[in-house]
């Protein structure tokens, strides 16, 4: 019979519907009941995509005697991370602050009200390598709870004035400077590996906001150290394991096994990942004009659109890493891995032999029971293109015809604000309009199905799914990361509309996620109340919330000259100063938002008939200058703009024209598009 789970929106939360645990959502009756019963909650977070969750589901929740245990002695909440972030937050800091590690799943033992007192991630179901059984945890818990409640009691209480006093603020550190900028960069040279590319460490996950600093570093202060670190992380991503050799896209993270081993993949597809790292390649291209970064900007957007749009016009979460192998296993890459065997089947025995030798594929196999996974460059000799790009081809339709992996179709509002900004200027750079028009549709939803009228104003909703908005509030992630997008789409497209709309989620944020000295927080002020208001300048998986509002509220300042917005940033970028020449890889986007504020940013109006091919012209060189966050407004000229940088912005000699300006004082147009280039280059 199916438990409280069933009536969720969350994939991840259905997938634990017919547990025989006696789950519960994240709500404040769970709490109660516990309290009622006088019992621990056991809190258990992850998501859909993730492996290690789906293993200790399989292995624990689904086990009748351990659900009996779980039923009997505790109240047990489950909680999907991507709907709940300011959850996982709070919980994931007392996890690494007591452990000095963490991941998913993560398992936390707490009082009725709230207060953690013990935790940990994945508890396998039998002792293994040094860890406890899951039955020996919660046999533990109980034992304590109940022979040693005062113990419990102290620990729980210490645990949660310890988080309660972590707050934040800008400090006194002022605003970053040409020095933390600097200071940031010696310290990314420091941990890079320059022989492989990557930054050091066994686990390798896609860099995209350090990335971004360094590609706004090079445009603006001419580093070649940085371009170069930046063309060598994504050559190493590019030609790696990370990288869908056949369908385009990036996996989570590749691990490095042993010294001379290929990097191995975990498989999940994120669309966050996707998202930025599409940007990021596109954003390459703008400055190199590398082909390797066109053909990964291109194939990534096309992936997203792909396997991930959903029938509504948004971007699905994630796709699993496992999948059915064709004998009824459900294993972990089972739908991106190769054998030699499978290669001849697909192209016959010439062109699997090139395959097998450009791919990396080998008879022993590079991966699990005899399979490689595929990676770049393989072969010597003269690279045949148009060989490969038929061999790609070939595989993907063969690829097609596996099991697919599972997709997480909830939408989430800040990965989508990703999504919409990536494909926007991919399509813009590339002349795809119709990666322009699924940028739009996917605004479109967001603006229908996410954002509502409430007692209190405007709010953005975190998810939906099916085209039905889900419970649970936007935190500044969403805020910030939709609004980027927005502003992206309004300069791309020339529609003012989506600057109205970033300006409202903005003024939400002003309103109601700052704090004195222009700290931020995760959740709005009047959300529901933690054990901890969450807040978190830095970098994880994606930008965080706070730089990433930063950078939206600055580049919306560039366009409307509104001091309040610009005001809002410089104090929130205060933290950069502090943390940036410390832990650079951790807070890459706000060191991007600082080379905006640095640059300007420059503003660029464009004023002439849309239909003239010099408009078009000025707006295209526009879009592909590197100055760091520069912003681009184009409309006609006269009467009354939808963009506050087109007002008093005249035809030169009837001519379409541009106008470059940093706080609203420009120079003299020009209708040239090459002046312009070097108007926004110098």
């Amino acid at each position: 019979m199916p438990n409280r789970l069933a009536q969720a929106t969350s994939p991840y939360l259905l997938q634990h519907a017919d547990n025989p645990v006696d789950w519960w959502p994240w709500a404040a009756e769970a709490f109660e009941e516990a309290r009622r019963r006088d019992v621990p909650v056991f809190l258990s977070v992850g998501y859909s995509a993730c492996h290690w969750c789906h293993v200790m589901a399989h292995e624990s929740f689904e086990h009748d005697d351990t659900a009996a245990y779980m039923n009997e002695h505790f109240v047990s909440v489950k909680v999907d991370r991507e709907e709940r972030p300011d959850v996982d937050a709070v919980y994931m800091e007392a996890v690494q602050a007591a452990t000095g590690q963490g991941g998913w799943p993560m398992s936390v033992f707490m009082t009725p009200d709230g207060e953690p007192f013990y935790f940990g991630t994945y508890f396998p179901p039998e002792v293994r390598h040094g860890m406890p059984s899951f039955r020996q945890v919660l046999e533990g818990v109980h034992n304590a709870w109940t022979s040693r409640r005062d113990e419990v009691g102290e620990v729980a209480g210490k645990i949660t004035r310890d988080l309660a006093g972590r707050e934040l603020s800008t400090g006194d550190a002022g605003t970053p400077t040409e020095e933390t900028q600097a200071l940031a960069l010696l310290q990314l040279t420091r941990d890079i590996d320059p022989a492989s590319g990557w930054f050091k460490g066994d686990t390798k996950f896609p860099p995209s906001m350090v990335i971004e600093f360094l590609l706004r570093h090079h445009a603006r202060a001419g580093s070649v150290a940085a371009l170069e670190m930046a063309e060598g992380l994504c050559g190493a991503m590019a030609r790696s394991s990370l990288y869908d050799q056949v369908g385009g896209g990036f996996h989570r993270y590749v691990l490095t096994p042993r010294a001379d081993g290929p990097l191995v993949p975990h498989f999940e597809k994120m669309l966050y990942d996707n998202a930025l790292l599409c940007r990021v390649y596109a954003h390459l291209w703008r400055q190199t004009g590398s082909e390797l970064a066109r053909r990964v900007a291109l194939e990534t957007a096309d992936f997203m659109v792909r396997e991930l749009r959903t029938a509504e016009g948004g971007f699905a979460s994630a796709l699993d890493a496992d999948s059915d192998d064709g004998t009824g296993r459900h294993v972990e890459g089972a739908y991106y891995v190769w054998t030699p065997g499978q290669l001849v089947a697909v192209l016959g025995e010439d062109d699997a032999e090139y395959a097998a030798r450009y791919f990396g594929v080998t008879p022993e196999g590079t991966f699990e029971r005899g399979a490689s996974v595929l990676q770049l460059p393989q072969i010597g000799g003269v690279l045949d293109a148009d060989r490969v790009k038929d061999i790609r081809a070939r595989l993907l339709t063969a690829r097609e015809e596996r099991a697919r992996p599972g997709r997480d179709d909830k939408i989430v509002a800040a990965w989508n604000g990703l999504a919409i900004a990536a494909l926007a200027e991919t399509g813009a750079y590339f002349d795809r309009p119709d990666l322009i028009e699924h940028a739009t549709e996917a605004a479109d939803l967001l603006v229908r199905v996410h954002l509502n009228q409430g007692p209190g104003g405007a709010r953005l909703g975190r998810t939906s799914k099916d085209g039905r908005a889900g419970a649970n509030a936007g935190v500044l992630e969403d805020y910030a990361d939709v609004a980027e997008g927005f502003l992206a789409l309004a300069g791309v497209t020339g529609e003012g509309v989506w600057l109205e709309f970033a300006g409202l989620l903005l003024d939400i944020v002003l309103d109601r996620f700052t704090g004195e000295g222009g700290a931020l927080y995760d959740t709005a002020h009047d959300a529901e109340q933690l054990i901890r208001r969450p807040q978190d300048p830095t970098d994880n998986a994606a930008p965080s919330g706070w730089c990433a509002a930063a950078g939206a509220l600055l580049s919306y300042a560039a366009h409307t000259g509104s001091e309040a917005h610009r005001s809002a940033a410089e104090a929130a970028l205060g933290v950069v100063k502090a943390l940036g020449p410390r832990a650079p890889r951790y807070i890459g986007w706000g060191l991007a938002a600082v080379e905006a504020l640095l640059d300007g940013p420059r503003e660029v109006a464009v004023v002439g008939p849309e239909v003239e091919p010099a408009t078009r012209e000025l707006h295209r060189t526009a879009l592909l200058a590197p100055a760091p966050g520069a912003v681009v407004a184009v409309g006609e000229a006269g009467g009354e703009p939808e963009f506050p940088l087109l007002r008093d912005r005249p035809l030169v000699g009837g001519l379409s024209a541009a106008y470059v300006c940093r706080n609203f004082t420009c120079d003299a147009p020009t209708t040239d598009a090459s002046e312009l280039t070097r108007k926004l280059t110098g």
